[in-house]
């Protein structure tokens, strides 16, 4: 798989090959939807609060006393079944909509969702954006440049939701020079997430090599399958060093005896 690199001018610099292990991968729609109404749980706040009888200001005092009135009891004017009372099942501040998202499974959605933007011709590789100082301007032009490229011409144009850049490394110029448009999101690489590449609708990447570098590096299973093979070495190596250190003990307390 390979796919070309242009500059911040819009023009053709070079290729790279993508690896088919994140720009490959056949879409999962239950997988996609799961990740992405966990992340979006993940970043509901609890507003929503009504008070209980316990939290109501007042009805500290009887209404009236218990017996020989003729009316019903009660204990307090506070009570649900009064009017201005607590609410008894309404909505509190305290609930917890947080879900849990496995690595793996977070990362094969990752992959799943740049595989098929990468399938629609959605992403763009820029090999580097340099901004001698934060300038609006500068930015709005690099985008008009990057509109040129085929299949990107709906860049500068779309009014929401246009474009998000992802960038290999931290630019405060860049981010400064971005972050005045509403219609674009500007990021780092290993901040990349499912939720914002689903919401714009074409995907940036600058300085290519770091970046896939970083997803099938870090990110990877790969890696991690590596470490463990290391891992279970390194313990059966330790674990034949101290059988060796106990023969000795052994064998030595022996000698002693004889």
């Amino acid at each position: 798989m390979k796919t070309d690199i242009y500059n911040q001018n819009g023009k053709k610099t070079g290729e790279i090959s993508l690896p088919e292990s994140v720009f490959g991968v056949a879409f999962n729609n239950d997988l996609v939807h799961q990740v992405v109404v966990s992340m979006m749980s993940n970043k509901r706040a609890p507003i929503s609060h009504t008070k209980d009888r316990g939290e109501v200001s007042g009805g500290g005092i009887k209404p009236w006393r218990q017996k020989g009135t003729g009316r019903a009891r009660h204990g307090s004017s506070r009570s649900p079944i009064w009017r201005g009372g607590g609410v008894t099942f309404g909505p509190t501040n305290e609930k917890n909509y947080s879900r849990k998202i496995n690595k793996k499974t977070n990362t094969k959605a990752l992959y799943t969702v740049l595989s098929q933007k990468y399938r629609d011709g959605e992403i763009l590789f820029v090999d580097n954006f340099e901004l001698k100082e934060p300038k609006s301007k500068d930015a709005r032009n690099i985008v008009s440049d990057l509109s040129n490229v085929k299949g990107f011409e709906g860049m500068l144009s779309k009014r929401k939701n246009s474009l998000h850049i992802a960038l290999g490394d931290k630019d405060k110029n860049v981010e400064k020079s971005f972050n005045n448009f509403g219609n674009i999101q500007i990021g780092e690489v290993r901040n990349l997430n499912i939720l914002n590449i689903l919401n714009y609708k074409y995907l940036v990447i600058s300085n290519p090599d770091k970046s896939i570098e970083f997803l099938t590096g870090k990110k990877g299973v790969e890696k991690n399958k590596e470490t463990k093979t290391v891992k279970k070495v390194e313990k059966k190596e330790v674990v034949k060093e101290v059988e060796a250190k106990v023969k000795e003990t052994k064998a030595k307390k022996t000698t002693v005896k004889k």
